[in-house]
């Protein structure tokens, strides 16, 4: 199964190792599962921390060191993917063909407007739901 993990959740992976959004990203990147991270979401991250928790920067760049070897880094396409348009946010709507690009069979994430969308292709999870699946 592949999971393309969105940015929200690897910040709050990144910030607490105890949350929710941890377990769903561990569950994501071990067997049976295959984790995706796209491109756009490790320099969004960067810039995240950079301006809201700049105490966290080297946990930040640790985890993304310990990522690299278990989780695949995917582009995103030039040329947008019909079912963008049922995501009202532009601004997510790379990510969301970077994982039809990726063949991704789960999209995770606490975004409302994916959570909101009629997308069914990947199908949209949050990590409560997530780790909750058997």
């Amino acid at each position: 199964m592949r999971v393309l993990i969105d940015t929200n959740i690897l910040i709050s992976a990144v910030y607490s190792r105890y949350s929710i959004p941890y377990l769903a990203y561990k569950k994501a990147v071990e067997p049976p599962c295959q984790g995706i991270i796209c491109e756009q979401s490790i320099e969004e991250m960067r810039r995240v921390f950079k301006r809201k928790f700049p105490e966290k920067i080297p946990v930040f760049e640790q985890f993304i060191t310990t990522v690299f070897p278990t989780i695949e880094i995917i582009p995103v396409p030039a040329f947008p993917h019909s079912d963008e348009k049922k995501n009202k946010d532009i601004e997510d709507r790379p990510i969301l063909r970077a994982a039809i690009s990726a063949k991704a069979d789960i999209l995770l994430t606490g975004d409302k407007d994916f959570l909101e969308s009629v997308v069914t292709y990947p199908k949209i999870m949050t990590p409560a739901q997530f780790v909750n699946e058997q």
